[in-house]
């Protein structure tokens, strides 16, 4: 059995054209190597698993290399090459400064620095995670760094750049590595699986590029994991079981619940999601990121910039042409207040569901190029309610309509005093009240005898709507969960002048003091703060009448009762004095033992 060596080892690059997304760096460094220009210092600074140190290797054997190639490559060939493959070659010293970084350890470093190379012409000096030296070894290193012996080079490696000291940055040439591209990492995903001979969907490589977050170490290590998991056959829906990735169809299917005003199937689809374990706070971040990548889509030439399969850019692009940008932009401010708001927020999956309602609700003239729009919510199960209504008023004049076609007897004509007949007078269709008496029909009318029948008045249906008692109805009672969403709706739609009121109406707590009557109290700390919220009193209830459709809302503030304090005696005198009045047999005992307070 061979022994297993994981993908960011064994397919570490080996020269400089198989190096991955550093293309500017490598070829300054051959470039520099052909024209035998070699600094006496070099700094590496980039993120993690982006190739520094494997760049500084590959430089520390291409200018030791005995038979260089004309390209600036290592020939592979040589003793001094071979030495360096096999990981035996003593031109090449690394030191870990994250657990080397005293003094002493620097000046085991200078004394190396003094031995001259047995094979090649440089001896290499690779300090990893150069910025955890102490300043005491920096300041040790600074000479030696300066002017350095003719044969020494050093490689300074970090992710942190800026908590190096200015005086080494100055000695050194400084090479900025930039984090992988998505596109540059799928394909040497793909080159991976297909050295190792397994099976992969490109989606599947582009969640693992996507989770790595630009590092390649990273992405070639959550590709062995997922290699693992699947047995070599890497598809999307193992690749995002494995990694508990949120699939993109989830946002997808919300933003279509969105555009379709379906709030309901929006806030199960938000359950489904946490029942999958999944928090809030990534989930929002998602939706705003997808959001932002609609948008993008708008325009054909800007899609190009979603580092995504060409399927999935697809879907995106379709989905654009639904929404509005207008929409887009008011969607995407209310998602990135809502990721503000989360980390502080006590009910943080109510702060999510407000944003999911909001975005739902918006319209397209509620975004604007200026100010923030006002924010406020819309009664959700009233709307409900009104639309089974109107579903079933239809069913109901159906209804009306068919039992006015049971045939009656045709009314009789009327027989004129000079001869022949006259057709009895219609009645108008649209009357302008809704009953009418005989007497507005005109003149008295004989019938003829059994065979006709008075005509049937009847009321029109919108008339006859328009009858039904119009007696305000009594308003139902107060709901605490109504009461919450109301009252966050309000602070959302104050100016940018009453922020402080804000805040502070963020943590009070409204009381239902009488569910009936929807009277609401809450309790303040002093009677500054009553007083300032008494000039928004008028307001809010305005506010919450309109929203719930009552006639009767109440709402008052009181300030909380102060508990009295005991105040604790804080000297001597003032302490035997509390004793005394605790116990009075200490007067007498003070008295006997004429004992004096000193």
């Amino acid at each position: 059995m061979s022994e297993y060596i994981v993908s960011a080892r064994k397919y570490r690059p080996m020269t400089f054209d198989s190096v991955v997304g550093q293309g500017a760096i490598a070829t300054t460094l051959k470039n520099a190597i052909k024209a035998n220009k070699l600094a006496h210092a070099y700094l590496f600074c980039g993120p993690r698993g982006v190739g520094k140190t494997t760049c500084a290797r590959i430089f520390a054997k291409t200018i030791n290399c005995l038979n260089p190639q004309a390209d600036g490559e290592a020939c592979n060939e040589c003793e001094s090459c071979q030495a360096f493959n096999e990981q035996r070659s003593l031109n090449i010293h690394e030191l870990d400064a994250a657990s080397n970084n005293s003094v002493d350890d620097i000046r085991n470093l200078i004394d190396q620095v003094r031995i001259p190379p047995q094979i090649g012409k440089y001896k290499v000096f690779i300090i990893d995670e150069v910025h955890m030296l102490s300043t005491a070894a920096f300041n040790a290193f600074l000479k030696t760094l300066e002017e350095p012996p003719a044969h020494a080079i050093f490689i300074l490696a970090t992710t942190e750049k800026h908590k190096i000291l200015p005086t080494i940055l100055s000695r050194c040439q400084i090479y900025d590595f930039q984090r992988m591209s998505v596109e540059n990492m799928i394909k040497h995903l793909a080159y991976v699986a297909e050295k190792e001979g397994y099976t992969y969907e490109p989606a599947a490589l582009n969640v693992i590029a996507q989770k790595a977050d630009g590092g390649m170490r990273d992405a070639l290590s959550i590709f062995d994991q997922v290699v693992s998991y699947t047995g070599g056959d890497i598809t999307y829906q193992r690749v995002i079981e494995n990694l508990n990735v949120l699939d993109y169809d989830y946002y997808f299917r919300l933003v279509d619940f969105m555009l379709e005003k379906k709030i309901s199937e929006s806030l199960l689809l938000y359950n489904e999601i946490l029942g999958k374990g999944f928090e809030g706070g990534p989930f929002i971040s998602g939706l705003a990121s997808h959001l932002r990548d609609v948008l993008v889509c708008h325009d054909p030439q800007t899609a190009s910039l979603l580092e995504v399969s060409d399927d999935i850019r697809q879907r995106y692009v379709e989905q654009a042409q639904r929404c509005k940008a207008q929409w887009l932009y008011r969607a995407i401010r209310l998602c990135n207040d809502c990721d503000q708001a989360y980390r502080t927020s006590r009910n943080k999956r109510l702060q999510v569901e407000l944003t999911l309602i909001e975005c739902a609700q918006a319209t397209d003239d509620d975004a604007s190029a200026g100010r923030r729009p006002a924010r406020h919510l819309k009664p959700i199960f009233s709307l409900l309610a009104a639309a089974a209504k109107e579903t079933a008023a239809p069913a109901a004049h159906a209804t009306r309509q068919a039992s006015k076609k049971t045939p009656e007897p045709a009314p009789a004509p009327i027989a004129k005093a000079g001869g022949g007949a006259s057709p009895l007078p219609k009645l108008d269709s649209t009357p302008k009240r809704p009953t009418l008496k005989l007497g507005q029909l005109g003149p008295t009318i004989h019938s003829r005898p059994a065979e006709a029948k008075p005509a049937k008045q009847e009321v029109p249906v919108a008339n006859a709507e328009a009858a039904v008692d119009t007696t305000p109805k009594q308003d139902k009672e107060l709901l605490m969960e109504d009461l919450i969403v109301q009252w966050h709706s309000f602070i959302n739609t104050m100016p940018i002048e009453e922020t402080a009121l804000a805040q502070r109406m963020k943590i009070m707590q409204p009381v239902i003091k009488d569910a009936a009557k929807a009277r609401v109290e809450v309790v303040v700390e002093n009677e500054e703060i009553a007083n300032m919220m008494s000039q928004l009193t008028s307001r809010i209830i305005a506010f919450v009448r309109a929203q719930l459709h009552r006639s009767t809302f109440t709402l008052s503030f009181t300030v909380a009762e102060k508990q009295q304090e005991t105040l604790k005696p804080f000297d001597k005198r003032s302490q035997l004095r509390h004793l005394c009045d605790i116990n009075p047999a200490l007067i007498t005992l003070g008295k006997n033992f004429k004992l004096e307070l000193t």
